[in-house]
C-alpha cells in the first residue's frame, strides 16, 4: 500500500543527466513510497532498450544541428523530445505497481485544464484518436517504472525530422505520417504551458493517491551516484553498441511491434546474434541471442532452440511468430 508519495523536479534538459537521475530514483525508492519525478529533454532523439540507432535516427543530421540521442532501459519505440514536451515517471516498489492509477493521474490532470483525454490501446492516451502520452515500462525485478511523454508544444517539424520510421509502421496503424499521428495540448488550450502542466499533475498526483505531497530535495541526492549513470548514459557503448557486418538479417513486422534478427554464422554455426526490437517487452532482444549462441544455422536448429525457453502465457503468441518466421525463411 502506497502511504508515501513525493516528486521531483529535473532542472536539467540534459538527457544523460535525465535518465540517470530516472535510474537513481528507481534504484531508491522505497516500500510504500511512490515517486513522480516530471523532467525535459532539449533536441533529442530516445530510442528504446533495444532499438537500432542507426535505423530508427537520422544521427549525422540530428548531431549536426546540436542534438542528441540517448538510449533508455525500456523498450518501445523511438521518440523525439524537446522543450515543449514534459516527459513523467512513476516509480514504485513491484507490488505498488498499478499502470491504470498512474495514468489516471495523467488524464485528470489533462482533463483539469479543460482537455478530454483517454488511453487507448497498451500505452497511449489521446483526445479525439490523436496521441499527445506514448508510455513505456521498465522493471528490475522488484523495482518499476512507467514513464511517458505529455506533447504540450512541440515542435511537430522535428518531431519527425530526426526519425526513420517505417512505412509499414504508419500503415499498420492507419496513418500517413508521424505528425498526423500525434497533437499537441495547446492546440486544445492555447494557455497551457509547461509549468501549468507541471502544477495540474501534482494536484492530480495528490487527489488520485489520497497522500500528503512532499518534495525530495537535491540534498538527499548522492551525486557519486548520479555522475556513475551519467558516465552509462552518455557512453557510446550504451548508446550505439558494436556495428557488425551482419551475414544473415531477418525483418518483420508484428501487431506486437518489430522484430530485426541480424546473424553472423561461421561455419554454418550461429557465432553472434542480436536482435532489434521496438517491441514493449525487452525479454525477446536480451534472452533469444543466449539461447542461439553457436546454433547450426538452419531453420530446424533455430525453431529446436527457441523452443527450450520457457515463456509466460502472455509471450507465448509473440515467440510463436518467431518461431513461424525463422521457419518460412527456410535457412
Amino acid at each position: 500500500m502506497i502511504n508515501c508519495i513525493r516528486y521531483i523536479f529535473c532542472k536539467s534538459f540534459n538527457p544523460y543527466n535525465n535518465l540517470a537521475l530516472e535510474e537513481y530514483l528507481l534504484n531508491h525508492v522505497k516500500e510504500g513510497e511512490c515517486i513522480l519525478y516530471l523532467w525535459q529533454n532539449e533536441k533529442t532523439v530516445v530510442i528504446g532498450k533495444n532499438q537500432n540507432a542507426w535505423k530508427e535516427c537520422k544521427i549525422q543530421e540530428l548531431e549536426e544541428e546540436g542534438g542528441k540521442l540517448v538510449r533508455r532501459l525500456s523498450g518501445g519505440g523511438a521518440v523525439f523530445h524537446d522543450l515543449g514536451n514534459l516527459n513523467f515517471t512513476f516509480l514504485v516498489r513491484k507490488e505498488n505497481y498499478d499502470v491504470d492509477k498512474q495514468l489516471e493521474v495523467i488524464i485528470k490532470a489533462v482533463k483539469n485544464v479543460g482537455i478530454h483525454a483517454e488511453k487507448t490501446g497498451r500505452n497511449d492516451i489521446t483526445v479525439e484518436g490523436r496521441k499527445f502520452s506514448g508510455n513505456a515500462f521498465y522493471t528490475d525485478g522488484s523495482r518499476f517504472y512507467h514513464h511517458g511523454t505529455i506533447l504540450v508544444s512541440v515542435d511537430m517539424n522535428h518531431l519527425s525530422k530526426y526519425l526513420n520510421v517505417s512505412r509499414d509502421k504508419l500503415i499498420s496503424k492507419g496513418v500517413e505520417s508521424v505528425k498526423s499521428r500525434v497533437i499537441n495540448l495547446n492546440e486544445y488550450n492555447p494557455n497551457l504551458d509547461i509549468d501549468k502542466m507541471k502544477k495540474e499533475l501534482l494536484i492530480a498526483f495528490q487527489e488520485v493517491y489520497n497522500c500528503e505531497l512532499t518534495p525530495i530535495e537535491q540534498q538527499e541526492i548522492i551525486e557519486s551516484e548520479i555522475k556513475t549513470l551519467v558516465e552509462k548514459f552518455s557512453s557510446w557503448e550504451w548508446n550505439f553498441g558494436k556495428k557488425m557486418e551482419w551475414t544473415y538479417s531477418i525483418n518483420k513486422r508484428f501487431s506486437w511491434g518489430n522484430v530485426d534478427f541480424n546473424f553472423v554464422v561461421e561455419s554454418g554455426r550461429i557465432s553472434q546474434c542480436v536482435i532489434y526490437s521496438d517491441a514493449m517487452d525487452t525479454w525477446l532482444a536480451e534472452y533469444i541471442p543466449i539461447y542461439l549462441q553457436n546454433c547450426l544455422f538452419t531453420s530446424e536448429h533455430i525453431i529446436e532452440r527457441l523452443n527450450n525457453i520457457l515463456v509466460d502465457n502472455n509471450k507465448q503468441n509473440c515467440m510463436q511468430d518467431i518461431k513461424d518466421m525463422i521457419y518460412d525463411e527456410k535457412l
